[in-house]
């Protein structure tokens, strides 16, 4: 292959690969009578979320995120299946481990999605539409499901190339062929464009990304503010992020709904406690401290509020979290209605091993860090709710 050649292949060498309805696939692959059924992954209980949908659920409008109970009413006769999340990420490393035998310049997503720059891959594998294709039939002979692949000189249009593809497809867009597809979308189709950004340029007149493209910058930004600058460069294609192999989480967390709205102080922060410990595990589990602890609490009207606070030393103790978050959810004060849901995150992570050493004069922190570990090792051993704080154990009837 001539050095000509190879710089012309290499123009288009990022690609987008993005399993189809993951979730749902997994699932087909121990129940193959359901294919070509709608399908939905999801607890079914009223107050639960679609985590996936197949595609034959889809047409009926059914999405992820969307209330069970709307996905149940949009969609009767589809056949819902309970979350293996244990599954899924096993799935996923296989997934990954696919990603990297093609090239080490792989930057995951999601559990089934990533970019790969496969530009040091063409000499060894060919062309990178055949890169595409051989990704695609590994994780269909390997794995039992379908992806779709997007192919592009940049992350921004590969990523455009894999959603106009699905599901089960593979999209090149050459470089000379991005500005004229680009040209042919709807304005929501740039990144950092949601519905409120749509009605904002709809009322200027702006529906396209050909339309954003013909907006001289000045005026974008005196629409969008800063991001106009942003949504002006994607408009014309311009990309220049390259993929990033290692991606560090940005936070750690969990969130509860509850099963009935509830104004019970002492149920909201029995939650936190077990939301601190849940997070807390998690945390030690990949070797990382906290910087920050976020509080997050979602009412009875789906508003939702935020209050978070950065702490003098990083921290990986489920009681230090949950002492912050107890802080945090008296600093809201007066509550206007029933708490629906509950959540904390722990942001600013670093690694354990740069972290300064938490010293404290007070004993009580180094006992429990040395109890919280002691827990990790059960947990490992026996599973998750083997050992459990007693403020967390469920109260036998009868007693106080």
């Amino acid at each position: 292959m001539s050095a000509e050649a190879l710089r012309e292949l290499r123009g288009s060498s990022i690609l987008h690969v993005d399993m189809d309805a993951f979730f749902v696939s997994v699932e087909l692959r121990t129940r193959p009578e359901l294919k070509g059924k709608p399908v939905i992954v999801g607890y079914p209980g009223e107050r639960s979320v679609v985590l996936s949908a197949s595609y034959e659920a889809r047409k009926f409008g059914v999405k992820s995120a969307m209330p069970m109970a709307l996905a149940a009413r949009m969609c009767p006769a589809a056949v819902i299946i309970e979350p293996r999340h244990k599954l899924y990420y096993e799935v996923s490393g296989q997934i990954m481990a696919i990603f990297g035998s093609i090239t080490d310049l792989v930057e995951p997503l999601s559990v089934d999605e990533a970019f790969l720059d496969v530009g040091g891959a063409i000499r060894r594998l060919g062309p990178p539409r055949e890169i595409g294709a051989l990704i695609r039939r590994r994780v269909s002979a390997e794995l039992g499901i379908t992806a779709s692949v997007g192919i592009a000189a940049s992350k921004f249009v590969a990523k455009i190339a894999s959603t106009r593809c699905k599901p089960d497809g593979l999209l090149l867009i050459a470089p000379e062929e991005t500005v004229p597809y680009l040209h042919t979308l709807p304005v929501n189709a740039l990144w950092g464009v949601g519905a409120k950004t749509v009605e904002v340029l709809a009322r200027m007149g702006i529906r396209t990304v050909a339309d954003v493209a013909a907006t001289p910058l000045p005026s974008l930004r005196k629409i969008l503010g800063a991001t106009g600058e942003h949504v002006h460069r994607l408009s014309w294609g311009i990309d220049p992020r390259p993929v990033t192999p290692v991606r560090l989480e940005k936070s750690i967390g969990a969130e509860e709904t509850f099963a009935v709205d509830t104004t019970d102080a002492a149920l909201l922060h029995r939650e936190l406690l077990r939301l601190s410990h849940r997070t807390a595990g998690r945390l030690r589990s990949a070797g990382m401290h906290a910087r920050t602890v976020a509080l997050k609490l979602r009412y009875a009207d789906f508003s939702t509020i935020t209050r978070s606070r950065t702490v003098s030393t990083p921290l990986d103790s489920a009681q230090l979290l949950y002492g912050v978050a107890v802080q945090l959810l008296d600093s809201v004060g007066d509550r206007p209605m029933a708490v629906r849901l509950i959540g904390i995150r722990a942001e600013q992570l670093e690694e354990a091993a740069q972290a300064p050493l938490q010293l404290s004069l007070d004993r009580r922190d180094d006992n429990w860090r040395a109890a919280e570990q002691a827990l990790d090792k059960v947990t490992r051993k026996f599973g998750a709710s083997s050992v459990l704080p007693a403020r967390l154990l469920d109260p036998s009837p009868g007693t106080d």
